[in-house]
């Protein structure tokens, strides 16, 4: 499992666009659902082929992070 952190404190807005950025560059991501739990931290579930990728907005650690079984960099060059 691969862990990117994005933002060192939980913040909808970038999680948001964080969603829209692996939605519009990811080719073949399916979006899966969205967890939301009762401090308001989410957890957005995505599916690329047999892969899973997470985008957590998680106010218990503070931050906007990544969790993936691929290695998404190759999207983002």
């Amino acid at each position: 499992m691969i862990e990117y952190n994005i933002c060192n404190q939980a913040d909808e807005a970038i999680f948001e666009k964080q969603c829209f950025a692996f939605e519009k560059k990811i080719p073949g991501l399916i979006k899966k659902e969205l967890l939301h739990d009762v401090d308001d931290s989410k957890v957005q579930y995505y599916k690329l082929g047999e892969s899973s990728v997470t985008v957590h907005n998680d106010y218990y650690v503070n931050a906007v992070y990544v969790k993936s079984e691929i290695d998404l960099e190759q999207f983002f060059k």
